[in-house]
């Protein structure tokens, strides 16, 4: 019998590979970085080859250097970098320039000439979606509206387009399967999150050729299986997610009013809300959560653009770290930021202000400032960046979270975990396996294949590893708020 689950993690700044057992346990990692590519400013790409080849290198990588073989694989599960897009032919797969990233800020103009037609509350309505850059369908509309020929060809179908895991799908299944999930077809603003179809309306406002779309499946479910020649035997793909709605899943959120935040490159946040679509009017996003045999779960979400992203910033480009490690004992260093506060809008401002032209301030700064200062003030404009999309959900939903479950790279430091707590005066519980967007992808395979019965089996392997309760006394919390929301007013509008 199978005993594995292979989860392909494809992420913004790397490609991973996680071999699970079916006990939920972590049998074998491997995780290859691959290059930014920043054509202009707030422009974000990826090539869309080395997104592929390094995923396929550390799915080869995770089987031999765990001993692995194939015929022990019961299926494999795919998460990925939502609302990132890649265009390539029909006829030899070769992909048509680089992948537009989802930070990247290049259809702005797009994004404002729609709105000036008054389009906004129609997409509203049917995506659950904000008109932002942020989405897959301004940048398909870009690409295609730059280059006539493009669009010429893909009327007559012989181009294709994708977010990532359709992408590796089509490479996995060499050219067979055009295929895409739910969680990902509703982050495109192309797909009636109501009808749960791409819609003909939408496809005619962004321009796009419906030949160019994968067809839509569940999440969790055989869908295709891999070409024999990729790990010498085939295996089924059987759960598709994207990385947050796959985390909200590994978190095992199955109830409506359950909430976690992952904080990765940006920060996510998504609550269930259960079978009902809903509308947000505190600037968060509706989102499909998963649908398993035909039951669909929708999510409220918050994006934060810029969460690990702002350490990778102090790393790479203030150069004041040399690793993101470092980062607790420096905050700890110092009693307070000393009045500094940093907003990381580098590419904008995602929930709840949605400002595109937003951009990164670090304001407070006095003679006395040193890069621990900054330091802290960057580790905890991540946690204030949560308190503000986490407020804007109680407003929606009326729900006082009891706890929120954490996930992902930073909460690995608990001085930002002990902050995020204090903040939002909300205890914070992080859970023994923290990889969990890619456990969430092999939950849904197993799920899809029978290597689990039920949704209720998953939810017992869920262990806590630590809780973080607020200590700070609520008027603290409440005037560090303060200062921040003035901070983030100076930050808003500044790119005309």
């Amino acid at each position: 019998m199978p005993q594995y689950l292979l989860a392909l993690d494809q992420g913004t700044t790397s490609s991973r590979a996680i071999l699970f057992d079916t006990n939920g346990h972590t049998a074998g990692t491997d995780q290859q970085e691959f290059r930014q590519i920043f054509p202009s400013p707030g422009h974000v790409e990826h090539d869309p080859e080395e997104i592929w080849s390094s995923q396929l290198t550390v799915a080869r990588n995770v089987l031999k250097n765990s001993q692995v073989h194939a015929d022990s694989i019961a299926a494999i599960g795919i998460t990925n970098q939502r609302e990132t897009i890649v265009l390539w032919e029909r006829e030899t797969g070769k992909t048509i320039g680089n992948a537009i990233v989802w930070q990247s800020r290049i259809s702005h103009k797009i994004c404002d000439r729609l709105k000036e037609e008054g389009l906004e509350p129609v997409i509203r309505e049917k995506t659950g979606l904000l008109l932002d850059p942020y989405f897959s369908g301004t940048k398909l509309t870009w690409l295609l509206e730059n280059d006539s020929d493009l669009k010429s060809r893909a009327e007559k179908g012989d181009i294709l387009c994708g977010t990532i895991d359709s992408f590796l799908i089509w490479k996995l299944t060499g050219g067979k399967s055009h295929l895409t999930d739910v969680s990902n077809a509703s982050r495109t603003l192309l797909f009636d999150i109501n009808t749960m179809q791409w819609s003909d309306e939408l496809l005619e406002i962004f321009g796009i050729p419906r030949a160019m779309l994968p067809d839509v499946v569940d999440s969790s479910g055989v869908i295709a299986e891999t070409s024999p020649e990729i790990f010498g035997r085939s295996i089924p793909i059987a759960g598709v997610a994207g990385d947050q709605q796959a985390a909200t899943f590994g978190q095992i959120c199955f109830e409506p009013g359950m909430a976690k935040n992952t904080y990765g490159t940006g920060c996510f946040m998504l609550m269930n809300i259960g079978n009902k679509p809903r509308v947000s009017e505190n600037g968060l996003l509706t989102t499909v959560g998963w649908r398993i045999n035909g039951e669909t779960v929708y999510c409220l979400e918050g994006s934060i653009f810029i969460a690990g992203a702002v350490i990778q910033w102090l790393r790479d480009g203030l150069e004041i770290i040399s690793s993101a490690e470092q980062t607790e004992a420096l905050a700890r260093s110092v009693d307070d930021t000393g009045g500094v506060y940093f907003v990381p809008a580098f590419v904008g401002l995602g929930a709840p202000y949605w400002d595109a032209q937003a951009r990164g301030l670090i304001i407070g700064l006095t003679r006395g400032t040193n890069q621990a200062h900054i330091t802290r003030a960057a580790l905890e404009s991540i946690a204030y960046q949560t308190y503000d999309v986490l407020d804007a959900m109680k407003r929606d939903s009326g729900i006082e979270l009891a706890e929120l479950r954490v996930d992902g790279g930073a909460t690995a430091n608990n001085f930002l975990m002990q902050f995020q707590a204090d903040i939002l005066q909300t205890a914070v519980h992080r859970p023994t396996i923290q990889e969990t967007t890619a456990l969430g992808a092999a939950y849904l395979a197993g799920l899809g294949v029978g290597v689990w019965q039920s949704e209720a089996e998953i939810a017992e392997k869920w262990i806590l590893d630590q809780e973080f309760k607020p200590q700070l006394p609520k008027e603290q919390s409440d005037a560090l708020l303060t200062d921040w929301h003035r901070a983030v007013k100076r930050s808003q509008g500044w790119q005309e």
